[in-house]
């Protein structure tokens, strides 16, 4: 006999959310307050999802008119699983270094140093802390250098290697890194890579100051750390 009409109600409603969230997303990348949110790399993953909603919309209100929920369901479950699958097998790659260029780099009100480690054993994070509680770079030129990072594009510069700080979480996170003087030879290390840095702090002039800077010496690609933000 078909269906009922609280059935027919459900399912109407159904197409209706699923269409209005998918006129939504692709409303906002049309009207440009997707370039106020996101970064345009992931522009792509909002039209889709909003492309993929309306077609659940369309499964569903087809579904409704032919009076064949079961069918429209089994589509609209099928769309669900191709999508998960999707995101599962082609994930989204965040760039650190792209997070990293558009946030400031004038974090750290934090509190004095309470201990310093020996210089083989400081952290990315550890070094930042100490060259800004004193910059003096001739209190560590000599210095052993091993830390880990994922390289940052600096404009005018060579990269530097980096590590993202978070009080809360990644809307906060703020970038800190160290100038880095790479092998010479070697071609430049790609943005977002991660590397294990071995070497000693130097002084060099830049622009008429004087600043510490490591001189890597070994240089060993490493996978992102389960844990990539520092707090």
């Amino acid at each position: 006999m078909g269906q009922s009409g609280p059935a027919l109600s459900h399912q109407r409603l159904k197409a209706l959310a699923l269409g209005l969230w998918g006129l939504a997303l692709l409303q906002s990348a049309l009207s440009g307050r997707l370039d106020l949110l996101l970064r345009s790399v992931f522009h792509p993953l909002v039209w889709g999802s909003g492309i993929l909603l309306l077609l659940l919309a369309a499964v569903e209100m087809s579904g409704r008119w032919r009076n064949d929920s079961r069918r429209s369901g089994r589509m609209t479950s099928l769309l669900s699983i191709g999508a998960a699958l999707a995101v599962m097998v082609l994930p989204p790659r965040p760039s650190f270094s792209g997070l990293a260029a558009n946030r400031q780099a004038n974090l750290l009100e934090e509190p004095g140093l309470s201990f310093v480690l020996p210089p083989a054993q400081r952290s990315l994070t550890d070094w930042v802390r100490l060259l800004r509680s004193d910059p003096d770079p001739d209190l560590y030129a000599g210095d052993a250098v091993r830390i880990s990072g994922f390289v940052l594009p600096v404009p005018g510069e060579d990269p530097h290697l980096a590590r993202l700080l978070v009080r809360c979480c990644l809307v906060d996170a703020v970038p800190v890194g160290l100038p880095v003087r790479w092998p010479a030879g070697q071609p430049s290390p790609r943005a977002d890579q991660w590397l294990r840095l071995e070497g000693v702090m130097v002084s060099e002039s830049v622009g008429g100051r004087q600043r510490s800077v490591v001189e890597a010496r070994r240089v060993e690609p490493i996978p992102r750390p389960r844990q990539p933000l520092e707090p």
